[in-house]
């Protein structure tokens, strides 16, 4: 029995599906762990299929060659002194577990598995797996260790039950995760189970972005006492050592780095901007390219585009037609040179009249409406595909979360693309981020310092500039008016009546209801963008596409 240990958290950024490559970050982890002497090595949940990896865990290759690549992890502990946990999956007769297990010189000492199965917005892991019984601790250098996985800490009975059954110290991996103010929730967890259990609890978190979800890290330990005595970096892979000893008062820690914890204002900016540099680097991209009109939307996602690849990277398109202002064409010119992006100019106005030509014998005599506006659209977004076609670029599309609420969109339109950073970010979000990021430039970011969105951008009124003197709020109520009626409606699900009841317009707020309806089966054949509230357009949220629901607390 031991009174000294020292524990690693390996806080990285696997793939979903990257058997080979997570292997790889894996044998490093536990080369770096041999090498600081580490007595444990924890790696986060899953972490070898990557978390989550959905429905591939129907495939049964796909399971043997992840088991496979376990077990030859678990080999390569042979000649160190590291006791490895390593979160995976595993079967056991037909029954395939959420599980950790605990390796020491070669050999498998342990498995446990996890007992609280989450069904909830972002993961459905009973859908695959079966829930093991309540874990009991293991025994690592002598030390009675609890290893609840994930959402076991989320329910006290696990815990509870570890301690009953002499765990000294918990050890918790996670797929955590993120959106507004997730970090303090957990830290607020935790703080509950250490203060219940008496023992310190060692949260470790991975990083990095998959699909539509962003894992924050920002892994942490906390001691009894409500003592926050360990802080990794949020946004960041960190291989996060500790030393621990045991006294009159069980474990504590004598050297943990508290780093500070991104700031709420910070937050959605490196939630973004690392969701688009993985989803660009893991699905084979390197380069990207959008539409920069001139407007705040697509101003701030070359700005997010910059800060995840490095200007070099960046290609913006201003495509002109007849409506686009002077004003517009200066704007984009003047923030693509602050960003340091290739700028080209390609116009529409040959094609979009040569379409509306075309059209007259169809159209006939009948005024001019959406129908004309949206070649427009669809025109740049023909354009851009085309130019990410030949060039080998992703084409990042720019709506905002207000725009997509109400389909303020057009689809095949300005919604192509591969990626929308934008995505769960309402419009007040975006000018408030804007004018932040103008002010601050986030330590991983590989964008230039200072101003790279001109005030000019974030001070004129918003417009699709589809017709003459065009302004979004001749469609649509103010954005500060919009935002909140959506967040009452999408993220709170709150009744009509209780919206109105916050001084909206009853016949507004119904108008919204509809417009939010009709414009589900855009949202579904929209592209992914990081999820960055509880409550999210896409995965999060399904609704019906055809739906007779009618919400009869307004009249």
């Amino acid at each position: 029995m031991t009174d000294q240990l020292r524990i690693a958290l390996a806080q990285l950024n696997p793939k979903v599906g990257d058997l080979t490559g997570n292997l790889a970050l894996a044998r490093q982890a536990l080369a770096d762990a041999t090498a600081a002497k580490a007595d444990i090595l924890l790696l986060s949940e899953l972490f070898l299929t990557g978390y989550f990896p959905d429905d591939l865990l129907f495939k049964p290759q796909f399971v043997a060659d992840a088991i496979a690549a376990a077990h030859a992890l678990v080999a390569e502990t042979a000649g160190t002194d590291v006791t490895l946990i390593l979160p995976t999956i595993w079967r056991e007769g037909d029954d395939l577990y959420n599980a950790v297990v605990v390796a020491e010189a070669g050999e498998i000492t342990a498995t446990r598995f996890k007992r609280e199965l989450p069904n909830s917005d972002v993961f459905y892991e009973k859908r695959y797996f079966k829930p093991g019984p309540l874990p009991f601790p293991v025994t690592i250098r002598g030390v009675s260790v609890g290893i609840p996985i994930c959402e076991d800490i989320w329910h006290s009975w696990v815990c509870e039950h570890l301690m009953r059954e002499g765990a000294e110290i918990l050890l918790c991996p996670n797929g955590s995760p993120y959106w507004t103010n997730k970090q303090h929730g957990r830290k607020n967890l935790v703080r509950a189970r250490v203060a219940e259990d008496d023992v310190p609890l060692l949260y470790l978190n991975q990083v990095g972005g998959q699909d539509e979800l962003v894992y924050d890290g920002a892994s942490f330990a906390m001691e009894p006492g409500d003592r926050l005595v360990l802080q990794g970096k949020s946004f960041e892979p960190d291989f996060i050592l500790s030393d621990w000893t045991r006294g009159e008062n069980g474990w504590t820690s004598t050297n943990g780095v508290v780093n500070e914890l991104t700031s709420v204002e910070e937050a959605p900016w490196r939630a973004a901007v690392l969701g688009l540099r993985d989803y660009v680097h893991k699905n084979g991209f390197s380069e990207v390219v959008l539409g920069l009109s001139g407007g705040i939307d697509s101003a701030v996602v070359a700005a997010m585009a910059v800060d995840a690849l490095g200007p070099e990277k960046v290609h913006c398109i201003m495509l002109p037609y007849r409506y686009t202002s002077e004003a517009s064409i200066k704007d984009a010119r003047d923030c693509a040179e602050l960003l340091g992006v290739r700028y080209d100019v390609v116009s529409i106005g040959n094609p979009v009249d040569q379409a509306l030509a075309e059209l007259a014998p169809i159209f006939g005599d009948r005024p001019s409406d959406l129908a004309e506006e949206n070649i427009q659209s669809r025109m740049r977004g023909t354009i851009l595909m085309a130019v990410s076609n030949k060039l080998g670029s992703m084409l990042l599309t720019t709506g905002n979360k207000s725009e997509m609420g109400v389909g303020y969109a057009t689809i095949y339109g300005d919604m192509n693309g591969g990626y929308n950073p934008l995505k769960d970010m309402f419009k007040m979000q975006v000018y408030a981020l804007a004018d932040w990021r103008n002010k601050h430039l986030p330590g991983d970011c590989r964008g230039p310092a200072g101003m790279v969105i001109p005030q000019s951008i974030i001070d004129k009124a918003p417009s699709a500039e589809l017709r003459p003197d065009q302004k979004d709020q001749d469609s649509l109520p103010p954005y500060p008016v919009l935002d909140d009626i959506l967040t009452c409606m999408v993220e709170e699900e709150m009744a009509l009546g209780d919206i109105v009841a916050r001084g909206h317009d009853p016949a507004l707020v119904k108008r919204i209801e509809r417009l939010v309806n009709i414009a589900e089966y855009k949202r579904r054949q929209s592209a992914p963008g990081p999820k960055l509230s509880p409550r999210a357009f896409g995965l999060g949220r399904r609704y019906p596409i055809t739906n007779g629901y009618k919400d009869l607390t307004v009249g």
